[in-house]
């Protein structure tokens, strides 16, 4: 997650204060910077968990790392800074945490390096311990700008027995330039920067009461004669955040904690493909898959013996229907599986387009959108398979009836596609119809006819095709607006078959569903 968290503090002299911020650096840490190590610091300080990688490193001169000097750093200066505004020492490494899984280093100091990035921590610090407060000045809030990014907010008090009215402010803040990402992720860090809180309060509080017990400050404060707050300035007016807590490890449980936020966060909203509502193709093939399962249920719920009998009728009968399917085309749908099938001779819609020529596919679709008979004739099973392959993606699954094969012709009410070999006789008034289309496919030689086909397909160079139609009206009709959606995306180059099969998909529900509103992919140019 691209963000910043940081702790902040607001100082009785100095006024709001960054003491400690975490960040993440997506490239490379500079030459030079896994050089600086003590000997043996590297593997003593190193410690794996989840995935996280922690040690801590001497910054150099590194930006990335923190690196503060005098002249280039844009924090404040160490005459401006007292105890309480200081989190690490003077030349302390900071802390670097390596995730192996991301390869995402999570960087700890008190300031950012980058001036920009120190402006916009600067500027979150002050909003938060200043202006941009919740009722009771304790809790969490939001706010931010496109320009200064976004901020989560929670301020909270920590006991100190010598600080006016015996605590201190302090917030946690989370700044990150995704608005969207930052508030759906407040639940998720509410809770864990409350969980932080609540063990530094309570760490706090258990020194508060050691304190108190052993010096009351209260009863001696109103037993000492009053002195103006301001000569008071020159007194230790804040304690640094470890002696609050007695925790000399502070700073580093904080990075651990800071980073373990920054990666959980980051990780727990992912984006996701969705498919959306089930296609209708889909309903229907839900349906017959629920039809099918409902028949093996019903054969695994009869008798031993039934079952037995059952299985072996089924058997056979599959065997005569097998028979039937490569002779007799009483099977309407999906008979051509049953067959040994080669590799598609036409490959897509467009390879189709042209072989046939685009008058002649464009009077073939015409017929298959309206739902009119297409008979295909010619010697070569495979290729008429193929076709009507290639042509059933231009229709709904439930709409499609096919016989793939047969030795005579079948009526319109029993397919809408019909393979038929060469020598079968058509009926007069199928050929005079309107209603019909038929393919003939010939033998011809390549340099006749369809010279562009002949050098991309090998195997369509000795057919001629042929398509016809009783009613040569039909070819003059301006065709329906979803055919001149599918001729421009195949005669537009620049997308691919697989663009052009889902601009299908895209174009049927749109057709099926006349009341949506146009899909995207249906814009074609």
């Amino acid at each position: 997650m691209n963000a910043i968290v940081a702790l902040c503090h607001f100082c009785e002299l100095h006024g709001p204060r960054t003491l400690f911020c975490t960040e993440v650096l997506h490239s490379p840490l500079p030459q030079g910077a896994g050089n600086g190590d003590s000997p043996g610091q590297g593997e003593q300080a190193e410690e794996e968990e989840g995935g996280i990688q922690m040690s801590s490193r001497i910054r150099s001169h590194s930006p990335a790392e923190g690196a503060s000097t005098e002249s280039s750093s844009p924090g404040p200066k160490k005459s401006d800074m007292c105890e309480g505004c200081r989190s690490l020492a003077a030349g302390h490494p900071g802390y670097i945490s390596h995730d192996k899984e991301t390869s995402i280093k999570y960087v700890s100091h008190q300031h950012p390096n980058h001036p920009q990035l120190f402006s916009i921590v600067r500027q979150a610090c002050v909003r938060s311990l200043s202006c941009e407060v919740c009722p009771g000045r304790e809790g969490p809030i939001f706010f931010g700008d496109e320009q200064h990014g976004f901020v989560f907010s929670h301020t909270f008090f920590i006991k100190d027995s010598l600080a006016r009215g015996f605590q201190r402010w302090y917030s946690i803040i989370a700044i990150m330039m995704d608005r969207i990402y930052l508030i759906n992720s407040w639940p998720f860090l509410l809770e864990k920067i409350r969980g932080i809180i609540d063990e530094l309060q309570g760490k706090a509080l258990k020194v508060f009461e050691a304190e108190q017990y052993g010096c009351p400050q209260r009863a001696q404060r109103m037993n000492t004669a009053f002195t103006p707050f301001l000569h008071q300035r020159n007194g230790n007016a804040a304690r640094s955040l470890t002696s609050l807590t007695s925790d000399e490890n502070l700073w580093a449980c904080l990075h651990t904690s800071f980073a373990w936020l920054l990666k959980a966060c980051g990780s727990r909203l992912t984006e996701k493909l969705l498919e959306g509502a089930p296609t209708e193709d889909t309903l229907v093939q839900m349906e017959k898959l629920a039809d099918l399962e409902e028949e093996s249920e019903s054969w695994d719920n009869s008798e031993g013996e039934e079952e037995e009998r059952t299985l072996s009728m089924a058997e056979a009968t599959d065997g005569r229907e097998l028979a039937k399917c490569s002779t007799k085309p009483s099977l309407l749908s999906d008979c051509g599986s049953w067959l040994p099938r080669k590799l598609s001779v036409f490959k897509s819609l467009r390879h189709m387009r042209q072989v046939l020529g685009a008058p002649s596919f464009r009077m073939l679709a015409w017929h298959v959108l309206m739902g009119n008979q297409v008979i295909w004739k010619g010697q070569d099973v495979d290729l008429v398979q193929s076709a009507f392959d290639v042509l059933r993606t231009m229709l709904p699954v439930g709409c499609v009836r096919i016989i793939p094969y047969s030795s005579q012709y079948e009526e319109a009410y029993r397919c809408n596609f019909l393979g038929l070999s060469p020598h079968v006789q058509i009926p007069s008034y199928i050929q005079t119809s309107e209603f019909a289309v038929i393919v003939e496919v010939h033998t011809s030689t390549c340099s006749s006819v369809y010279p562009v086909a002949c050098d991309e397909d090998q195997s369509l160079s000795k057919y001629e095709f042929v398509v016809t139609s009783g009613g040569p009206i039909a070819t003059d009709r301006v065709g329906p607006t979803i055919l001149n959606k599918i001729e421009a995306a195949l005669t537009n180059q620049n997308l691919s078959v697989d663009v052009v099969d889902q601009c299908l998909v895209c174009l049927k529900e749109e057709w099926m569903n006349p009341n949506l509103m146009p899909l995207p992919c249906t814009e074609i140019k």
